[in-house]
Formats: structure tokens, sequence, C-alpha cells
């Protein structure tokens, strides 16, 4: 006994804590720590439920157990909605009455709790539940039953759990009620589904045999909290200078596009500038599955792409979107992602009719970006590509987990790229690497300023950025507010 306390005492010291906080999910307060070992590759995320102990989890998982014997996953799944909505009260009613029974004295509250604790483990997604509302969290990832849960945190990458799922009918299950929940449909005949929660969180799911190791489910969290420009220079994502380039660009409605690897931050990138915005103005975004979060005050039409049902109709492709954007008679058009000529060559003459656009692309540098936009399977004209101004690339540092904004690049009139601003990886900050050719040229032709003019507008923003920072203006809604009165020229920095 000695032996094992000493053993236990030894493996905790070797644990260093490197953050700790609480959530709270319908009244259940969990516990998060993150703790760093050496002998694993990656630190652990621990869930702990505090406020319900574990002689109470015993009692709860004997409940559970008798509501499985009564009703098997795969006839919870053929439910249709209305019944699984009735199926749900029927549970909450009798859940209640042997909560009564286990637990006398609870009151209203308590119970109340212990029924959504029991409705999320047996038709929810259980403790995956408790993942989707860590607001810290942006990706979850179940690869199979045997082993553990990861998860992408904002501030320490990718992090295993201590979550894992019991059987590979369970992740099979958690797949079917999602797609069931918006119209999708994943069988053995077809083993892959692309949908998103009802709150938007993206989600991918493939079952076995085509992903080899067992069924996996993939959750692109939709970021409630999102990403603003103030967040971004605070994080070191992006420098000031860089910022104030970026919004100059926006605010005299120059065309933009983002790129970067997967998971680089380019569609956190496109909100950020999002943040810039005049609200005088009408936009309209086109998404696969909807991502951006843009200032309640704007005039913002978000749009959604559908795919086709099972018998091939109905579906609703990017490019429908696109064309029908330039009927609606749009300021400002954002695109999720260019993918394809067509959509390409619309946003291209988009811009030449002067609509001011923002879309993200896959490319790892600004001169990727010219190659990738030049050549099959996009292959637009070169010349074509100078009525785009400005090229900003996003990285993550896959070590670290860091991202950065990695160049800050203009679209010469050949079509060529120039970067402006890149990131000293060994330093960690931004960098001014040459002098502006086509973007100061183009705002002195669009606005009249002269170059001393320019040089004060892009101090002024710095000076607003580094105010609102410095005042934790972080929410999405008051940053619209500010650079609404910043445009009306009523913005008073106290």
């Amino acid at each position: 006994m000695t032996e094992m306390i000493e053993r236990s005492a030894k493996e905790l010291s070797r644990k260093e804590l490197i953050d700790r906080y609480t959530i709270t999910v319908n009244n259940i307060v969990v516990d998060i720590s993150i703790y760093a070992e050496a002998e694993k590759a990656v630190p652990e995320y621990v869930v702990s439920i505090t406020n319900i102990s574990d002689a109470t989890k015993i009692i709860l998982e004997k409940i559970r157990q008798e509501f499985i014997s009564r009703m098997s996953l795969e006839e919870i799944e053929n439910l249709e909605q209305n019944e699984l909505i009735n199926i749900r009260q029927r549970f909450k009613d009798e859940i209640r009455k042997l909560i009564h029974k286990y637990f006398p004295k609870a009151d209203e509250m308590t119970t109340n709790m212990l029924i959504n604790y029991l409705i999320e483990e047996n038709l929810g997604l259980g403790k995956i539940e408790i993942l989707l509302q860590d607001p810290a969290l942006e990706e979850i990832v179940i690869n199979n039953h045997k082993d553990p849960v990861w998860v992408y945190h904002r501030r320490h990458g990718w992090l295993m759990t201590n979550i894992k799922i019991v059987t590979e009918d369970r992740i099979r299950h958690f797949a079917t009620m999602i797609g069931r929940d918006v119209g999708k449909e994943i069988t053995n005949l077809n083993p892959l589904m692309d949908a998103h929660l009802l709150t938007g969180d993206r989600v991918n799911a493939t079952l076995a045999p085509i992903s080899a190791k067992g069924n996996t489910l993939t959750i692109r969290k939709f970021a409630q909290d999102p990403w603003t420009i103030t967040k971004f220079v605070q994080e070191n994502v992006l420098s000031y200078e860089a910022a104030s380039l970026i919004w100059l660009a926006v605010q005299n409605e120059l065309s933009i596009i983002i790129s970067g690897g997967t998971g680089s931050g380019k569609t956190s990138m496109l909100n950020v500038i999002s943040n810039f915005f005049p609200p005088n103005q009408r936009i309209i975004s086109i998404e696969d599955t909807r991502e951006l979060t843009l200032p309640s005050n704007l005039h913002w039409v978000p749009m959604e792409t559908r795919l086709p049902n099972p018998e091939g109709k109905g579906g609703v492709t990017m490019l429908d979107l696109l064309v029908n954007s330039l009927r609606m008679r749009p300021d400002r058009i954002i695109v999720g992602e260019i993918r394809r000529k067509k959509e390409a060559e619309v946003l291209l003459e988009a811009m030449h009719t002067g609509h001011s656009v923002y879309a993200t692309l896959h490319a790892n540098t600004a001169e990727e970006v010219v190659t990738r936009l030049t050549n099959p399977p996009i292959e637009i004209p070169k010349p074509m590509i100078a009525s785009l101004s400005m090229i900003v690339i996003q990285n993550r540092n896959r070590r670290t987990g860091k991202r950065r904004t990695l160049q800050v690049a203009e679209v010469l009139p050949t079509g060529d790229a120039k970067v402006l601003i890149k990131l000293n990886v060994a330093k960690d900050v931004l960098e001014e690497a040459a002098k502006s050719e086509t973007i100061i040229e183009r705002l002195k032709l669009y606005t009249g300023m002269t170059d001393e003019e320019i040089e004060l507008d892009l101090k002024e923003k710095v000076r607003i950025l580094k105010w609102m920072v410095k005042k934790e203006i972080f929410d999405v809604n008051e940053i619209g507010l500010i650079v609404a009165k910043y445009y009306m020229g009523t913005l008073a920095m106290n």
C-alpha cells in the first residue's frame, strides 16, 4: 500500500499543471485542467465534473443503464425529430421520478441538472457536449473508440483528453444523430458525411473500413466568441502596423485574398478584416458552412451552399451564390474559399466592375497565391490578377501551435506579388520588407491623399488599435461600433 501511495505521488509530481479553468454546462460545473508530462508528447486535457459526486455518478449510471435496456441506439436513430422530442420529454418525466426516489432531498435546480446530465448521456453527445461548451477549443476529434478524444486548444494546440467513446457503435450513433438533424445520411454505402450541428459547428464523419482504425468524427467549432482585430494584435498574430495597413486597404475598398495552409487562421483573418467594414454598405458572404461572425451593426446577408439530396437534386453551389450575389447590389462580397476556375473568374469580374472582394485560398506564400491562380485548375490570365490589391498569408507553426501572419503583399500591375511585410520567425515579429508601390498609388488615386496624409492616417489607426487593446475592447460588436464612429468622425478616445 505504501509503495502504491509513493508511486502515485511520484506520478503526480511528474505532471505540471499548465492551465486550469471551469466551465458550466446545463448547471453542471466542469473543471478543466491541462497537464504537461515529460513522458508524453502532448499535454493532457482533463475533464472533471465537480458538483456531481462519485457516489451520485454510480446511481446515475444505474438509471442510465435502465434506459439503455429499454431502447437501443438503433431505435433512437430511426426516430423522427418530433418523436425524439417526445422521447426526451418522456425520459425527463421518468428520470425525474427516479431522481426523487434516489435523491429525495434534491431541489429543483439539482434535479434539472441531473436530468440534463442523463439526457445528454442517452440522447445527446455525452461528454462531447462538455467539449463543445469550452470556448477555448477549436476542434474536437474522435479517431476510434480505443484512442482518447483529441482537441485543438486556442492556447495550447493539440491535446489528448481523458475522454473515450466506449464503442464504435456509439461513434456511429453520434454521426447518425448529427446527420439526421440537418437532413444528411451516413451509411455503409455512403460512409463519408459533411454536416453541421444546429449551433453551426462543422462536422465530418467517416465509417470503418474507409477509416481503417475505426469510425471517426471531426468537429470544427463555430466561434461563438470570434477572433477580432484586437485579439489578433494582442496575441501577436498581427502587428499594429500591418493591421493599420490592412485597415486602410479595407476602408478604401481594395480587394484582398487571404491564404495559408489548413488551420492557419484564414477564416479567422477574414473575420478580423470584416471588423473594418463601414455600416453604410451592403455585404454578402458566401460560405460552405457558416463560420463568419460580423459586427451586428453591419448591413450583412450571410449565405450558405447546399449539397444535393440523395437523388442529386436541390444542390446550391458556391458559383450559384456568387452569380446570384451580383444581382443583390452588394458593395462587398466575402467568399469562404476559391477552389475552381469559374469562381475565380466571377470574383475577378466582380472586382473589375467595382465590387470589393475578400476571399480565402490554399497557398503558403504570396508567390504561391499567384501560381495557384494562374495555373490549372483555376488558370486565370496573369494580367487579370492585377485587379486584386493585397494578399495576406497566414501560417501555423505545427511545432508550437502558434498562428501568425507570415506575409502582407501587394499585387503589381504585372500580376506578380511583392511582399511588403514579412514575419521574422526567429524574433517572432513582423518586419517591413519593401515599400509599397501599387497600394499607395491606388490610395492616392482613389482618395486624393498625399504620401504624408497616408502616413498620418496609418499612425492614427495604430493609435486607435492600441487604445482598444488597452481598454480591453475585444467584442466584435463593440469594435464594429467604434469603427463606425471613426468613419463618421465622432470617435472620442478617453
